[in-house]
């Protein structure tokens, strides 16, 4: 407020004027009103649609008590599916005269390989053709005309000359064509070995021109959608292991989930350990044969009941503890603060929220980067 004070000085009055502060005095409200306030404090959360969590992949689940489950550890090695696996080979010397299929090709059931010559194919395929004639025609004569015997000889040749084919390696499609072709040129003694099943080709080590022998391995194809890994436990832990047990492999930075298919009687030799089988779903083509992974086998659950989220749903608030995105109405998420009671494999043991407390499992990270962009500062150390 400002004081004005008159003072005399030389036949004239000057006007000074001074400055006095007075502190602020709050004017209190009336009664039943609240103070106005210029602006709001702004509520940390984010508002998406249904299509911008579709799009970012965004889950949500109720957070429940369950126990936690019992693994124990053991290192491992990624090995073939063997039930998933075949070898190509002849069952008779032969020549290599074309290459059909090439190391990591994925082929087809049934597609050719490999062609391959040989005399004693020959051979039998011209025995194939006298004897599909011989038959075609004994078996149009009346029995008047032909003895019974005459008949059975013919027709017990033409099986002989049918299954010696098919065990030489030609498939049933391919003799039932040569049979009924009258060119007698056809009986040259080519080939080709067929792909057992679906696969890819991971062995292939031959070369045109190259005489092969019977058990040759010409070519290995395998599944690699479903891999086997072997995983080295200690005998007293393996007798936890049962079968159809769940197991995680860690691969590459990533778990990967599992199933225990077979536990083996006998101990390595080498190693002294027991070796426990585990089948592994293998999509993305992460497993390779040979590669050395870590299994986490479940043998059991016991402890009381904790609540338990996916570890990405975990992220770091902006004074760096820990929070989660709690769905407060749908679409709208808010950063909680949480306690990170305990870690395992990919999973959180949580403490500070309510069981049934809708949380975000999974596209955690992209409703941070959503928040960040809306004004508040977040950090995900």
């Amino acid at each position: 407020m400002k004081r004005a004070t008159l003072i005399r000085a030389g036949g004239l009055f000057c006007l000074l004027a001074t400055l006095t502060f007075v502190p602020f005095q709050p004017i209190a409200a009336e009664e039943g009103h609240a103070p106005e306030h210029d602006g709001h404090e702004e509520e940390a959360a984010v508002h998406l649609t249904p299509e911008q969590m579709k799009a970012a992949g965004i889950q949500t689940s109720r957070l429940e008590p369950h126990p936690l489950p019992e693994e124990i550890e053991a290192p491992g090695e990624v090995r073939l599916n063997l039930y998933a696996t075949s070898q190509v080979t002849p069952r008779i010397q032969a020549q290599v005269v074309a290459r059909r299929a090439r190391l990591g090709d994925h082929v087809k059931k049934g597609q050719p390989l490999v062609t391959l010559s040989s005399a004693v194919m020959a051979e039998a395929q011209g025995a194939l053709i006298i004897a599909a004639r011989d038959w075609q025609r004994v078996r149009k004569l009346s029995s008047e005309m032909l003895s019974e015997q005459r008949r059975l000889e013919s027709r017990v040749a033409f099986q002989q000359a049918w299954a010696k084919l098919l065990a030489y390696g030609m498939t049933a499609e391919q003799i039932q064509k040569l049979a009924r072709n009258e060119d007698v040129s056809r009986a040259d003694g080519r080939f080709d070995l067929l792909s057992p099943q679906d696969g890819t080709i991971i062995q292939g080590r031959f070369v045109v021109g190259q005489m092969v022998q019977p058990g040759d391995l010409l070519f290995e194809i395998t599944d690699e959608s479903r891999v086997w890994v072997e995983a080295h436990t200690d005998p007293i832990q393996a007798g936890k292991v049962r079968k159809n047990a769940s197991a995680r492999i860690l691969a590459g930075g990533k778990w990967l989930p599992g199933r225990v298919i077979q536990v083996h009687h006998a101990l390595d030799a080498a190693t002294r350990t027991l070796q426990v089988r585990i089948e592994v779903p293998n999509p993305e083509d992460r497993l390779h044969p040979g590669q050395f992974v870590t299994a986490r086998i479940t043998v059991g659950s016991g402890g009381r009941p904790v609540l338990t989220l996916p570890l990405e749903a975990v992220l770091r608030s902006p004074d760096g503890d820990w929070q989660v995105f709690v769905e407060k109405e749908p679409g709208k998420f808010e950063p909680v603060e949480v306690e990170l009671a305990r870690q395992l494999p990919g999973i959180a043991v949580i403490e500070g929220l309510a069981p049934g407390t809708r949380v975000v499992t999974r596209g955690a990270f992209f409703v941070q980067s959503e928040l960040a962009k809306s004004g508040f500062e977040i950090h995900n150390h």
